[in-house]
């Protein structure tokens, strides 16, 4: 494999395939098929739980191509350190509404698991896998306001129910870390990913 490895990302998120042209590098788009299990209501590790799910979603395409780095992705939200609940996306109005006065007037954490797994002439090699958490505080919001957010569709298939870079923005009081992770894809990590592997391969 060269030095500027072919990139494949294993998702179907438009969030991520924009995201991922700012690393200048080629790419193409192969969402992965793994079907994601019901989060569990108990408290868990949550860096833990989004590497292995990145790492899952990675692999799948991996087992189906010849060459290339697969780069899979996860996020979740929870209003915990590393062990607690994780929100993940909304499976309807009623739960987008339920999950944003959750978050409303309060601090939550976005952990995002990425995972590359590199395939060389078919054979697939072991994964690089890292996460990113970032500290995200919403200010108070009226029903009226979660409604009015709600109505846009902005919150469909959105960890959390929201989007960062959206219509969501007017109520983010402010943003600790990096932010790219809050949108679905902290662009830093997965580069320090790129670097190791790239580095690994040439060992």
């Amino acid at each position: 494999m060269s030095i500027q490895p072919y990139l494949i990302l294993a998702s179907a998120s438009p969030r991520r395939q924009e995201l991922i042209q700012y690393l200048g590098m080629p790419f193409e788009v192969n969402p992965s098929r793994y079907v994601e299990p019901e989060l569990s209501v108990e408290r868990v590790h949550i860096p833990t739980l989004v590497i292995q799910l990145a790492e899952r979603k990675a692999l799948e395409v991996a087992s189906r191509i010849a060459d290339g780095l697969v780069i899979g992705a996860d996020t979740l939200v929870t209003h915990d350190y590393e062990w607690g609940a994780p929100i993940g996306k909304p499976t309807s109005r009623l739960d987008a509404f339920e999950m944003l006065k959750r978050l409303s007037g309060s601090v939550h954490r976005v952990y995002t698991g990425v995972s590359i797994i590199p395939v060389i002439a078919g054979e697939i090699y072991k994964s690089v896998s890292n996460f990113a958490c970032t500290r995200v505080r919403f200010r108070d919001m009226t029903d009226s306001m979660i409604n009015s957010y709600i109505d846009t569709g902005e919150y469909i298939d959105k960890a959390g129910a929201y989007g960062a870079q959206g219509y969501a923005a007017p109520y983010i009081e402010s943003i600790e870390g990096d932010f790219f992770n809050v949108v679905g894809l902290p662009l830093c990590t997965l580069s320090r990913l790129i670097d190791t592997v790239k580095h690994e391969l040439m060992e």
